[in-house]
């Protein structure tokens, strides 16, 4: 289903309009299998989540082929399909922003993301100067026109700084709070220039379930890799930073050595505070 493989694929960091509408469309079978009965509840910020598991998503496919061999039993196709999830989820939740029509209340968010774009590129392309972050991802991101493209770039920078910022924090003037905010920011503009037009075909109802089941798909997916990740990488004591849970809360390094590598962007706490314990590997 998805395009990425493995470990070696290069991701495309900025969210493509139209390949998430693609990865919408091609989730849209597995969407109607779901229990209605027992979809995951949106306690968490969607384009935040999506930034999360996009950051995540580099490491999760360098470990593909341990979990191959190690996790016979796994669900690889949780694993192979995430990034489609995770545009699909994306773009049900672009359908469900409410439109903007008047003109007046769309310019302060393209003056907002205009600025905001520019200080987060400015930041990165210092850091991938200093090979701090993949050049060509910041190339990418450079490369676009227009304001959908500019929406995208938020999510892209978003998902640049989030996979890299135990590397990168305390070498630019970047703050977790612009990271998350541009993550939150560039659906906000899509959907004030009319990117939802595409689902006035349905009703409010109906979009917000699609969001759900859409959303349900990724946390699922997502949770298999993250128990995967904890048995293949418990003695190293890195699972947090790998692959960070969407639920939990944000929190300060407790010390300068802290390798957060990917710092969770939702505000909700999860019950994850504590450490677990080891699972039972999915071989069994």
């Amino acid at each position: 289903m998805n395009d990425v493989i493995d470990g070696e694929t290069v991701l495309n960091l900025r969210p493509d309009v139209e390949k998430a509408a693609r990865a919408l469309e091609r989730i849209q079978p597995e969407l109607r299998a779901l229990d209605g009965d027992k979809l995951a509840v949106i306690n968490v910020d969607i384009p935040r989540a999506v930034v999360t598991v996009l950051g995540a998503l580099p490491a999760l496919l360098a470990l593909r082929p341990r979990i191959l061999e190690e996790l016979p039993r796994f669900p690889i196709s949780s694993l192979d399909n995430l990034q489609t999830y995770a545009l699909g989820a994306w773009y049900a939740h672009l359908l469900t922003l409410p439109p903007v029509v008047e003109e007046n209340a769309k310019k302060p968010l393209v003056e907002e993301a205009t600025t905001l774009r520019k200080d987060l590129l400015v930041a990165a392309e210092a850091l991938a100067h200093r090979n701090l972050v993949d050049p060509k991802h910041v190339a990418q991101i450079r490369s676009g026109q227009g304001h959908i493209d500019m929406a995208g770039d938020l999510v892209a920078l978003a998902t640049l700084f989030a996979n890299n910022w135990d590397a990168v924090s305390n070498k630019t003037a970047v703050t977790l709070e612009e990271v998350e905010r541009a993550a939150v920011l560039g659906p906000q503009l899509l959907a004030a220039i009319g990117i939802q037009q595409q689902g006035l075909d349905r009703s409010p109802t109906q979009l917000a379930d699609q969001r759900r089941r859409a959303f349900t798909l990724l946390v699922r997916a997502y949770d298999e890799c993250r128990r995967a990740v904890t048995y293949l990488r418990w003695a190293e004591g890195d699972v947090a930073a790998l692959v960070p849970s969407l639920f939990a809360k944000r929190a300060k390094p407790k010390t300068a050595t802290s390798s957060t590598n990917v710092p969770p962007l939702s505000e909700d706490a999860d019950s994850g505070s504590e450490a677990p314990q080891q699972p039972a590997p999915c071989s069994s």
